[in-house]
This record gives C-alpha cells, sequence and structure tokens, in this order.
C-alpha cells in the first residue's frame, strides 16, 4: 500500500492517536481544528513512520531492553465513535499492545484483542492477514473488526464485526510486520516453521494474561497467504498441547478451507458462527443456499 494513500494515512491516524503517549501527539490534539488528512499526515511524518528499511528492525537494542516493562497490554478506547444506537466502547474489553517473544533474540508482538459483544465464553479466534508481511489492522478496519472507518475518519460500529461471536485477536505477524518489530535481524523468519512457533508464544503470553479464556474453544483464521501459516499454527498447537510445553489451548479445527462471500458481511458473519458450530457444510442463508466445503 502506497504511504500518501488515504486508506494508509487513516489507519495510522487512528492508531498513533490512541496507542501513542508522545508529546507531539498531546500537541496535535490542541492544535486548532484542521482536516482530519492533513492533520495524520503532518504527525506521521513529524514521527518517521517511513524508515529507509522495508521491515521492523530497530536499533539501540539497549534502550528497547530498558523499556520493555513499559510495553506491555493496556485497554484503551477508540476516538470518534459514532454509535446511534447508543452502545458504549467502555462497555466492551478492548486490549491493544505487545508480547515479548520468549524464544526469540528481542521481538515484540504487536496486536488488538476484542472481547466479544455477546459473552466472554464465546470462541477465542485468531486473525491472521496474507502477505506475507500485510498487518491485521487492514482487516480490523476494512473487513470484519468491530469497527470501520468512515470519510471523515471517524468510526462506525461494523453491524456484522465478528466481535459479535467471538473474542477475536488481530496480530500483526510475522515479526517486521506492521507496528510487530525486533532489535535483532535474527528474529526476521524465513518460513512457516519460525512463523508458527513465534505465534505459538504469543498464544501462551496471551493466555497467560488472560487465564480465563483458555478454556474457550480456539480457532484459526485468515485470508490469502495464512492458507499457509494457520495449518503451520495449528500443527504447532498440537505439539505443544500433546508435549505439555505450556498452557493448553482448546484448539478446534471444522472442515477447514472455505471461500467467504464476497462484499456479503451478514453471509461472512453466519459462516464464521456456523463454522465454529461445526455445521457449515449444511448451512444456508435466508437467500438460500450460500457457502459449502472446498
Amino acid at each position: 500500500m502506497k504511504a500518501s494513500s488515504p486508506t494508509f494515512l487513516s489507519l495510522f491516524l487512528l492508531l498513533l492517536l490512541l496507542l501513542s503517549p508522545l508529546p507531539s501527539v498531546v500537541a496535535l490534539l490542541r492544535a486548532p481544528p484542521r482536516l482530519p488528512s492533513v492533520s495524520a499526515e503532518k504527525l506521521i511524518r513529524e514521527l518517521n513512520l517511513f524508515p529507509n528499511q522495508p521491515i521492523n528492525i530497530v536499533g539501540d537494542s539497549n534502550r528497547l531492553h530498558a523499556a520493555a516493562p513499559r510495553i506491555v497490554e493496556r485497554r484503551f478506547k477508540f476516538p470518534n465513535v459514532i454509535d446511534p444506537r447508543g452502545v458504549s466502547v467502555e462497555e466492551l474489553g478492548h486490549h491493544a499492545g505487545y508480547y515479548q517473544i520468549e524464544h526469540s533474540h528481542a521481538a515484540r508482538m504487536f496486536y488488538f484483542f476484542f472481547e466479544s459483544r455477546n459473552s466472554t465464553e464465546d470462541p477465542v479466534v485468531i486473525w491472521l492477514t496474507g502477505g506475507p508481511g500485510c498487518s491485521s489492522e487492514m482487516a480490523l478496519f476494512y473487513e470484519n473488526g468491530p469497527f470501520t472507518i468512515a470519510n471523515n475518519l471517524s468510526l462506525v460500529w461494523n453491524e456484522y464485526g465478528w466481535d459479535k461471536v467471538s473474542n477475536i485477536l488481530y496480530v500483526d505477524q510475522p515479526i517486521g510486520t506492521g507496528f510487530s518489530y525486533s532489535s535483532d535481524r535474527r528474529d526476521i523468519r524465513h518460513d512457516e516453521k519460525g512463523v508458527s512457533d513465534d505465534l505459538y508464544d504469543f498464544l501462551q503470553a496471551f493466555f497467560k494474561e488472560h487465564p480465563h479464556l483458555a478454556k474457550n474453544d480456539f480457532y484459526i483464521t485468515g485470508e490469502s497467504y495464512a492458507g499457509h501459516y494457520i495449518p503451520a499454527l495449528a500443527a504447532r498447537v498440537h505439539q505443544g498441547n500433546k508435549a505439555k510445553e505450556g498452557i493448553h489451548v482448546n484448539l478446534k479445527v471444522h472442515d477447514a478451507g472455505h471461500m467467504v462471500p464476497m462484499d456479503q458481511p451478514k453471509a461472512s458473519l453466519e459462516m464464521l458462527k456456523r463454522w465454529m458450530e461445526g455445521s457449515l457444510s449444511k448451512s444456508t442463508t435466508d437467500s438460500g443456499t450460500l457457502v459449502s466445503s472446498i
């Protein structure tokens, strides 16, 4: 995606405003009103978010390690949420942050986590975007996340967000993708084994932070090149469970490999629900038979 595109700028504006404690953000918020696109571009350029390197390898490892205790999960509130039905963001559990990857040299993996709007007992779903190297924020804001981005850069609730039936994770992976980074080039992965090992370590850190979710059913899904990541991660989770390496992950696999209806969010949400119920092969919608196993 081009750095100058409206989509790219809008994503970075939203993420930086809710996560960054930098003085420049405070100054921006206090500044006189201006066009959102102008503010976004100014902020991004001031923070030098377009480094020369194509992947997120950050130097000065001593500084990173010194700051490591502050790189933790935090609850957050998205700004400018428009909801005519009166649903409040504070009523939901939204989280974002980094987990240090245990068996890496210096890697931190970034994620968003949204608790289910229905019940914390709903399955846990991890979403993996393809590429390789595409950030999961694309799916979050433009596909199946709780919100969509309006033309004025405000957020509106997604009536068919997958958090309506699941506790959903969006992860920037492999290391070097999106906001996930390392100070050591040895953490850049070149095969599915390395990627799945890092994701398994991420899941162990996540369920340690959220032990009440470890007993929930767990599903892996994604798009495009994630078709390579998903079976590799499923195999790694199964291996870890069998060897009792850490927290048991309640992995579920149902007739995997399905086509999601394009530009049909209602059908897509129904498909996810039936997939987790194990009844997708005989699912229909009010418009007739729509999806089937492939």
